[in-house]
C-alpha cells in the first residue's frame, strides 16, 4: 500500500496527528479534541472572543495566534499549522479527532439511538455510514447549515459545526437529499418532553469552599445556564464544558443542590438534550475531575 502523502511530505499513520494528517490529505479540515469530546479553550489572547468575532465566521481556519482556538473554526488541512509546537501539544493532549464538515462540503446527518436510525433507513437515502457509541453517521457530499435536534435523537452537523471522526465508514457516499435540508427549514421543529427533574450525585463537600458568599455561586449557575441558552451548534459539548466549569469551581466544596443541577439540566433540556445525555455529561465531567 502507497503511503499517502501532503505537500510531498509522508503522512505519519498512527497516532491522533496522523489521523489529522491523513484527513487534510483528502480536504478534510480537522482539530483535536480534548476530554469530553470537546475541542480546546481559546489561548489567552483570543479569550472572551477579545480578538474579533472568530466563532462568527463563515470559513473555517486558525486564528493569528497560535493556539488551536475557536472550536469548529481551528479545523485546517494546513501541513505547516497541524504540526506546529502549539498543536503538537494539543494532539499529545487530545483524546480524539474532530472535522468540519462544511468545510469539506460535507453534511453529516448524527442519529443517537436505534429509533432514529429506523427513521433514516425508511425516509434517506442510503449514503456512507459510520457507527457511533450511540448510533450512527449517516454523511453526503453536500453543505447547508447546522441544526440540532431537528427531530428525536437527530442533529445536522454541517457548515459551523464539528463531527467527531470515528473512521472511514462504509458504503458509497450520496449527494445531499432535500429531505435533509427540509429538516431544517420546512418541517415543524420536534416536539421535546418538558423538563424533568433530575436526581444526580451532588458532591457533598470536603473541599475549601471558593466562594465567600451564595452570590458567587448564583453567579456561576447563571452564567453556566447563559452558556447553554446561547449555544448554536455543538450542544452536547457545550453542555459539558458548563458542567465541568461549575463542577470545577463549586463540586468540592459541597455548596451545590440538586435545585442547582436541575436549573443546569432544564437549560440543557431546552436545547434539545435528553434526560440521559444529560446525566452522562454530569457523571463524565465528575469523572474527569475525580468527583
Amino acid at each position: 500500500m502507497t503511503q499517502a502523502t501532503l505537500h510531498g511530505r509522508p503522512v505519519p499513520a498512527p497516532g491522533l496527528m496522523g489521523t489529522a494528517l491523513l484527513l487534510a490529505a483528502r480536504g478534510i479540515p480537522s482539530l483535536p479534541l480534548r476530554v469530553g469530546k470537546a475541542p480546546f479553550g481559546n489561548c489567552p489572547t483570543c479569550a472572551g472572543n477579545a480578538c474579533g468575532g472568530r466563532p462568527n465566521m463563515k470559513t473555517p481556519g486558525p486564528c493569528q495566534c497560535p493556539g488551536v482556538c475557536h472550536a469548529w473554526a481551528a479545523a485546517t488541512t494546513d501541513l505547516a499549522v497541524l504540526t506546529s509546537p502549539a498543536w503538537t501539544d494539543a494532539w499529545r493532549r487530545a483524546v480524539a479527532v474532530a472535522y468540519h464538515p462544511g468545510g469539506a462540503g460535507l453534511t453529516v446527518v448524527d442519529m443517537d439511538d436505534a429509533d432514529a436510525i429506523a427513521w433514516a433507513r425508511q425516509t434517506l437515502p442510503t449514503t456512507r455510514t459510520v457507527p457511533t457509541a450511540r448510533g450512527e453517521h449517516w454523511i453526503y457530499r453536500g453543505a447547508m447549515t447546522s441544526h440540532n435536534a431537528v427531530r428525536p435523537g437527530v442533529d445536522i452537523k454541517s457548515t459551523m459545526s464539528y463531527a467527531r471522526y470515528l473512521g472511514p465508514g462504509t458504503g458509497t457516499m450520496a449527494d445531499l437529499p432535500d429531505a435533509v435540508r427540509a429538516l431544517a427549514g420546512k418541517q415543524p421543529p420536534a416536539v421535546r418532553p418538558a423538563p424533568r427533574a433530575v436526581s444526580v450525585p451532588v458532591p457533598s463537600g470536603g473541599g475549601r469552599c471558593p466562594h465567600r458568599t451564595p452570590v458567587f455561586l448564583e453567579r456561576g449557575i447563571a452564567m453556566a445556564v447563559q452558556r447553554i441558552t446561547a449555544a448554536r451548534s455543538a450542544i452536547h459539548a457545550t453542555v459539558y464544558g458548563a458542567f465541568l466549569a461549575v463542577l470545577s469551581t463549586h463540586g468540592r466544596c459541597g455548596c451545590l443542590t440538586d435545585a442547582h443541577v436541575n436549573r443546569l439540566f432544564t437549560a440543557a433540556q431546552a436545547k434539545g438534550e435528553s434526560l440521559r445525555h444529560c446525566t452522562d455529561a454530569w457523571t463524565n465531567a465528575r469523572t474527569t475531575l475525580g468527583l
